[in-house]
Parts: C-alpha cells; structure tokens; sequence
C-alpha cells in the first residue's frame, strides 16, 4: 500500500503542471516569489543578486549529469553544512533519494521536447510521520558574477541539489531558515528515519581496542543496513566555529561518513602497521574538500606503497572529490559527536534483527476554555540549569554556522548522561544571578500561576520537577512479554523553524517519561509510581532513547519542561516483536457490558505483590512457582519462576471494587506436568484510606508455609491511584 502523501500549501504538482502546459507559460510559485522575503529574515539580499531559470545560466540543463553522485554538491555562500552533508548521504543510496525526487525521470528536461518542460519540481520531505510534497518554480537566486548563491553541484548544467535546497527552504520558510542546525534533523526529513546522537568517549577509544573494535562493528552493521551516518567535531568553549586542526578536519563542520572497511595487512603495509587488521572508515567532506593530512590522506606514504591494483582489490577506493580515508583509531582520536539515522525498514517477512515500528501522533494542550501561556512563559527555561539530577539541554548540533547557535551546543554532553539514569529526583534550578535575577523571578511566577491553573483535561504538565501537572500530559501504553526487550523510542516535535521570521521558532525543550505501571491497567496514572527509564531534556526536534526493560506494562509521557507549552508532536516506538502502542484518554476505566447491572465501583487498590520467601527446605529441589492475584471478578497472574524457592514476583495489578468490604486473595501455585498445586494462599483486607502499607503474610492452606511480602494502597476516590 503506497504511503500517504499531504500536499504542502494545498498545491498538486501534476495539476500545476498540466495547467502551465495548457497555457504554454512557465510556473510561477505564489507562495515562494523570487523576492527578498524568500531568501532572508534579518539580512539584505547582497548586491546584483538576480533570481534566474536554469535555461538562462546554462544551454542545456539538467536535472542529473550522469546520475546522482556526493560529488554534485557543493554548499554555496549559506551556513548549512548540515543539511548539506545529510543530502551527501541521501545522494549514496538510491532507494532514499528516489522517495525524496518523486518522478526523477519525468521531471528531467527533454531535448527533444521543449514543450513538455513547464519550469516545475517537486520533492518530498518526511515531516511527523508523513510525506509533504513540496512544490517549486525553477527560479534560483544567482550571485553579481552569474554563479547560483547557495548549494549547487560541480558540473554547471545539473541543477537537482539547487532545486531541493529551494524546496527545503520553502518548507522552513526562507533560505536563511536553514542557517545553522543539526544534521539528525535532515536525516530524518530526507529518510523518515530516526536519529540517534551518540557521544564518542575519545579518551575510552583511544586506550581501549576492544570498545573502539565494538564500536566499529557497529557502525558498520548499521551502515550496511543503509543508516546514514554523520559525525563532527565539537568546538571547545569559547573557541571558534570552522576552526581548522593541524590535521586539516574543521571543528564544527559536519562529514559524510561514507565506508567502513576491514582490512588484513598485506606484506607491503606490515611495515608500516602496527596491526595485523586495519579498520578503515570514509569520510566527506560537503565542501567537496579533502581536510585530511594524517595517515591515508592523498599523497601519504600508505597510498604510495600501494598500487591501483592493490587499492582496488582492498576495497580503498575514493570515489567523489571530498572523499578521504582515516583509520578508525584516528577518527575516534579527533571526531567527538556522531548521528545515526536507521531506517524503519517495512517487510512482510519480518526477521527477528530488524526494528518494528509503532507510532502515535499527540498533542501538548491545555483544556477548553483556558488561555494558553504568554510567550514569557519560556524565560525561565533560558536561563536555568538544574543543579543535580533532571536535567534539560541545548542540543548539540553536529555542526554550527554562527556563534549563537555554537554556544547552544555546549552543554548537551551533560544533559545526556544525567539522562541516562534510571531514578530521578525533583531538584531545583540553579540561581541566576546578575541582572537578569528579575527576569528569572518574573518567569517563575508566571509558571506557577499557569501551574495553578491547569486542571485535569489539560495534556501540557511539564516534566516531573513539576508533580502536580506532571500526569496532566499525554499518556501512552505498552507491554512487554516474555523477558523483556531492548527498546528504541523516539519523540519528535513539529518543526518551527518557519516561524523564525516572526521573531520565534525555537524548539521546545522535550523529553520523556517511562513509568512501569500495573500489569492490567487500562486507563490514565493517577499518581506517580516506578521510573522505569527517562531520557534527557533537549530543545531539538527530536529526542532518542534506547534502553533495555523487564516484561510488564508501562506508560510513556512526552512532556515539555515546563508546564504550559502547547504543540504537536510524534512518539515512535521500536522493537524487534510486535507491541502495540495506544493513547490512555479515559480517567477510568470502561465498564463492560454485563457490568453495568452491579454497583459501579467505590474504592480503587493496588497490590504491589513484592517476593515470596520460604516456598521450598534447602535440601529440597526449588519448585516451578506463579503467583494469582484475585478480587472480587479480576484476577491477574505473574510468569513462571522456575525452581526458584524466593521468586522475586515484583508484580503490581489494581482493581476497582464495589464492595468496600471486598478482599484481595493471593495464591502461590507449583506448575506441575499435569495437574498444579497449591502452595498456599493469603487473604488482606485494605482500608478505605491507605498509601504504601508494607505487609508481611504466612501463607496457608498449602504446601508450604512460607511468606509472602505485598506493598497496598487504596482510596475511596477512584482517580487517586
């Protein structure tokens, strides 16, 4: 089934086309002029800039010159290496290109037909879980000296790279929109993939083979699984953006990571390598230069002790101008930030080693009839950094253009490993101080009155500092079976780089919360209970986590950091089994059918069933135990702990009960081959008003004479758990 396409701005490519052939007139875009407004938001166009047709800059354009290559792109006077380099991928792979030049075939001038050519393109950018078809005239912006002002490809009469930049920029708004910005971003527009920043530890790598061989493999899996990979290296502070290294590499600048090959040493290179492999990776360089000058740059003494023949035979071929090998061990001696983009592949027979995707599209609202925040509401997120614990953080780009975007990039690293951890703490933010103390204290007052004002139907809480609106967010559910998995989840924002030009457009900071919650819970948490995982607090377009959890039922919250923030967004969850994912929308949960002739319910608990002790002698053989959970209609079962005399059960199930007098049973079973038997049970009885009541039960009327230990709570108010 072909994937749903929205059409950007209302217009249809072949409508307009076939429209502009009727009349025998070229396009003309009314939504993206030939204007100054096109290109910039702050600066003037530079001088004797002219916006001219490719007809008029060349006798006999095209769209490719013999196919599309790395080599056709070259950036221009515009600071975006970024998207620059993500397109350099893109261009190496062409089952992604095509899905971005739709009718590459078709849209290709024709000689011979000048009558069918109507100066209209379209590309296709991945934007929140669909394809936008994003339609252009062919006018581009040409400099005083006739040459095109932005990207633009080696050979002069191949025009593709120029025509999707100006699609890109017309979805961001302008041309300046693309200044400075993070290449996962352009990955994930170009692929639909998702994009995995990874911090490359240098001092580790360098001094330990077996992490740095690790880590290449990798890489190169998921590049031979068509991942884009882009990597930089990150300026230090207050050093300068493009900087160039005694090497040749530039700080802040984004490469291609083209190759990886691994080698055994041939008796011409043995003297000159320590090892008796070589692990090779390959570079690019968007500016269609190659930096390198260390070991394997153009002209070293490796290349010269190798002949064509050799060279082809071992796989070390350059292919593009811009292309460079390293050895493995120099690039991780030099590069510190890296971008994988994995491709969500699609497959009916589905192996095991490949990602499962499920996605939900959400929303960060605040309920009907409220006012939503002022945009002073932000200030406070400026200018604060939490001292331990939560932390939010600029994103690091993999490269920058320009100082303001270099200072936000310098404190990610931070960010990201307070993300990591598993248990979080409500901490406070660091005080500002100097004169923008007032600005602070105005912001946070105006947080806390918005924080007053939310009620329950709002889904914009804020992140967990924040635990009084922290569950007003959106919700989401999932169980894992079995021993668990290793999980890949995404949140991405809607991109808002369009609204640069009114003075905004800066992400939110986002991120997210994994709670483990009980194995039969259908409806929204109440309160909060087990942090199963959390990822970092960045203001990017996205934001990744991989972790690995236990079977059991959790529930995902996307939250912005601050409570208030409203907009849209996109959770995409990844496995290697099927799982499904839904939105909790209702408070409680539905009654069925036949249970709407009884009583509706009038208290709420939870049985945290924690452990079982002295199930088996120690001369005895431990046996195969499960545990069964029951209240009035309900039951829930754990797994099978095989020969295990103290199962650590760790099993949480609620139940909503109508007689207040109801008791909670708890049986302890031995799996048998034919027949179970009961190893004892336990019977409690809750309060109306209780939080966290720690029990220890002897079990009876079984087997055994062992203990059980459960952890209770209840209310009378059934939203209050």
């Amino acid at each position: 089934m072909p994937e749903k396409v929205c059409k950007f701005q209302g217009q249809c490519y072949h409508k307009l086309k076939r429209s502009c052939l009727r009349r025998g007139a070229l396009f003309q875009d009314p939504f993206f002029p030939p204007s100054a407004e096109s290109l910039f938001y702050k600066r003037t166009p530079p001088p004797g800039l002219m916006w001219k047709r490719p007809r008029e800059l060349c006798k006999d354009p095209r769209l490719f010159v013999d196919g599309i290559s790395t080599r056709d792109l070259h950036q221009g006077s515009l600071g975006n290496c970024w998207m620059v380099a993500a397109t350099s991928c893109l261009a190496a792979e062409s089952s992604l290109w095509k899905k971005v030049i739709p009718d590459h075939a078709e849209q290709e001038w024709h000689p011979k037909r000048p009558d069918l050519y109507a100066g209209i393109f379209h590309f296709r950018f991945w934007r929140l879980g669909q394809w936008t078809d994003v339609v252009v005239d062919d006018r581009l912006p040409v400099s005083e000296d006739g040459t095109l002002l932005f990207c633009r490809s080696a050979t002069p009469r191949e025009f593709w790279s120029a025509l999707l930049e100006k699609a890109y920029a017309k979805l961001n708004g302008c041309y300046e929109a693309l200044e400075g910005g993070n290449t996962a971003e352009a990955l994930v527009d170009f692929t639909g993939g998702v994009s995995e920043p990874l911090n490359l530890n240098q001092e580790e790598l360098i001094q330990h083979v077996d992490q740095r061989k690790m880590l290449f493999q990798t890489l190169a899996h998921a590049h031979s699984h068509k991942a884009l990979i882009t990597c930089s290296i990150r300026p230090a502070e207050g050093e300068q953006v493009e900087s160039v290294l005694d090497c040749g590499l530039i700080k802040g600048h984004a490469y291609g990571v083209t190759a990886f090959k691994k080698l055994r040493m041939s008796e011409t290179l043995n003297g000159m390598c320590n090892a008796t492999r070589l692990h090779m990776v390959r570079m690019r360089n968007p500016w269609g230069t190659a930096d390198w000058t260390g070991a394997w740059s153009l002209g070293s003494p490796q290349w010269q002790q190798l002949s064509r023949r050799e060279r082809d035979k071992m796989g070390l071929i350059v292919r593009d101008v811009g292309e460079f090998w390293m050895e493995f061990e120099d690039f991780c001696r030099y590069f510190t930030d890296m971008v994988v983009c994995r491709l969500a592949e699609k497959s009916l027979l589905w192996p095991r080693t490949h990602w499962r995707e499920v996605c939900c599209q959400g929303a960060w609202t605040y309920a009907s009839g409220m006012q939503p925040p002022s945009s002073s509401c932000h200030l406070n997120i400026k200018n604060q950094r939490p001292s331990t614990g939560l932390q939010w953080s600029k994103q690091r780009p993999a490269q920058r253009q320009d100082k303001k975007e270099q200072r936000l990039s310098e404190r990610q690293k931070v960010g990201q490993i307070q993300g990591q951890k598993q248990k979080k703490k409500e901490i406070k933010p660091k005080q500002i101080k100097g004169r923008r103390e007032h600005v602070k204290k105005q912001a946070e007052g105006m947080e806390m009155r918005w924080e007053r004002q939310l009620d329950r139907r709002s889904r914009c809480g804020g992140c967990i500092n924040h635990r009084d609106t922290f569950l007003y967010n959106p919700q989401f559910l999932f169980e894992l079976v079995g021993d668990g998995a290793e999980v890949l989840i995404c949140l991405q924002q809607e991109d808002r780089r369009m609204k640069r030009r009114e003075g905004s457009g800066e992400n939110l900071p986002i991120g997210f919360e994994v709670l483990r919650v009980e194995v039969n819970r259908v409806c929204r948490v109440q309160c909060l209970c087990e942090q199963a995982a959390s990822s970092v607090y960045m203001d990017s377009r996205s934001v990744t986590l991989r972790v690995t959890l236990g079977p059991g039922r959790y529930v995902i919250l996307p939250t912005t950091f601050l409570p208030g923030a409203t907009g849209r967004f996109l959770l995409r969850f990844f496995s290697h089994s099927h799982v499904r994912l839904r939105e909790l929308m209702e408070e409680l949960p539905a009654p069925s059918l036949w249970q709407c002739c009884f009583p509706e319910p009038s208290v709420v608990t939870t049985v945290h069933l924690l452990k079982a002790s002295g199930l088996s002698h120690p001369k005895q053989t431990a046996p195969d135990v499960y545990a069964v959970i029951r209240c009035e209609e309900d039951s829930v079962r754990t797994n099978i702990f095989k020969n295990d005399g103290s199962p650590e059960f760790n099993t949480k199930a609620i139940f909503y009960t109508r007689n207040p007098m109801s008791k909670i049973s708890i049986e302890l079973w031995k799996r048998g081959l034919l027949l179970d038997t009961l190893l004892g049970g336990a019977r409690i009885q809750t309060g109306g008003h209780e939080r966290c009541q720690n029990r220890v039960i002897d079990l009876q009327g079984g087997q055994s004479r062992g203990c059980v230990f459960i952890e209770t709570s209840s209310s009378q108010c059934l939203t209050d758990l």
